[in-house]
């Protein structure tokens, strides 16, 4: 399996894995692991739907015109 090193990692990014790791009952790697892996993931999800979703998309929806300021009584 690959293996990835992330060098010049923040202290703050770092710290704040250490914490996540820690109330997940995980290690370090494995945080990182699966937060790279719902990443990737819900990227993959996103442009399959955008391709998907292409063919309704358009120009062809017409688009009202306002004839002002829409006016709001609160009161």
């Amino acid at each position: 399996m690959p293996t990835l090193t992330v060098r010049q990692l923040d202290d703050e990014i770092y710290q704040g894995l250490k914490v996540q790791a820690e109330s997940s009952g995980r290690s370090m790697e494995a945080e990182a692991r699966d937060i790279l892996a719902s990443a990737v993931r819900g990227r993959a999800w996103w442009s399959r739907w955008v391709r998907a979703t292409q063919a309704l998309r358009g120009d062809d929806l017409p688009i009202p015109s306002r004839s002002g300021p829409r006016m709001t009584d609160f009161d």
